[in-house]
């Protein structure tokens, strides 16, 4: 009985141990997702100012013509896929694969029709796994990423899209809502086939529109990267900080309930040992 006590005790440790260990990660994540809204949302501008620039020039210039803005006809597809290197994070990371997994079954009947630039361990560790056709990968980024970082993997998607290697790009990844709450995006980024949409601002261009679009577009399309990794970046920390948080409410739970085990155990040890004197002493009289 007492080796029973001790294995309890020693249980209920480790597991307070744990809990200690979630409770800190939940505050980390926290912080950090504090920091991934404030990024996200500050790129937001840029992004929408570089959108109505580009617009323009695509609607206001008759004859203007660029690869990035024409729909083409489809031999091969890229899919730009972003994850995290870490897990403790939910299901956020097996619910993008899944639906990224689903989208290319249904479209695709041969690995020679598309292939994929993975952001993130987990992505890219899942799709090598699966022999799927990964041509780029980029892994081991920070919690708070900046453009510079995802600039090579962005720069070589569009570029293959310019060069007819691709004929469209997906971005694919976590759109962030709040903490509880992350939906799976599969976007279509090139061709930019309804991009001159909307309201035509007057622009003065130096050397000329055309000259000023060919430089805008991938830069455009790059920006749209880069604002993908940081809503992927917080739905990621979002999702860390709502699994921890459960964990220690588990550990918790966990913990009373060995409590409990624990005291009816001892009063069960006592009672018998009480039972035991007592049977012992009427048997001397």
């Amino acid at each position: 009985m007492a080796r029973g006590l001790r294995d309890i005790k020693r249980q209920i440790k480790s597991v307070q141990n744990t809990r200690q260990i979630t409770k800190a990660m939940e505050m980390v994540a926290a912080a950090k997702l504090r920091r991934a809204q404030e990024k996200a949302t500050s790129a937001l501008p840029y992004s929408e100012k570089l959108k109505e620039v580009v617009g323009s020039i695509a609607a206001g210039t008759n004859g203007i013509s660029h690869p990035m803005l024409e729909k083409r006809e489809v031999k091969k597809t890229g899919y730009l896929v972003i994850t995290s290197d870490r897990g403790l994070a939910g299901a956020s990371n097996s619910n993008i694969l899944r639906k990224v997994s689903n989208f290319i079954a249904e479209r695709h009947q041969s690995k020679d029709e598309y292939c994929l630039f993975v952001i993130g361990r987990k992505g890219r560790d899942y799709f090598r796994r699966r022999g799927l056709p990964v041509v780029e990968e980029l892994t081991d980024l920070s919690d708070s990423p900046t453009y510079a970082d995802i600039k090579t993997i962005a720069n070589a998607a569009v570029h293959q899209y310019e060069l007819g290697q691709i004929d469209e790009l997906y971005v694919c990844y976590n759109q962030f809502v709040n903490a509880l709450t992350q939906i799976q995006e599969v976007s279509k980024l090139l061709p930019m086939e309804n991009i001159g949409g909307g309201n035509v601002t007057q622009y003065e261009y130096e050397p000329s529109a055309e000259g000023v679009l060919e430089v805008l577009l991938p830069k455009y399309a790059e920006t749209l990267i880069f604002s993908a990794m940081l809503n992927a970046k917080a739905s990621e920390l979002g999702a860390k900080m709502t699994a921890m948080g459960a964990a220690t409410k588990n550990a918790s739970k966990m913990i009373n309930e060995l409590n409990l085990t624990y005291n009816r155990v001892r009063q069960a040890a006592i009672t018998q040992e009480i039972s035991e004197i007592v049977g012992g002493a009427n048997a001397q009289q």
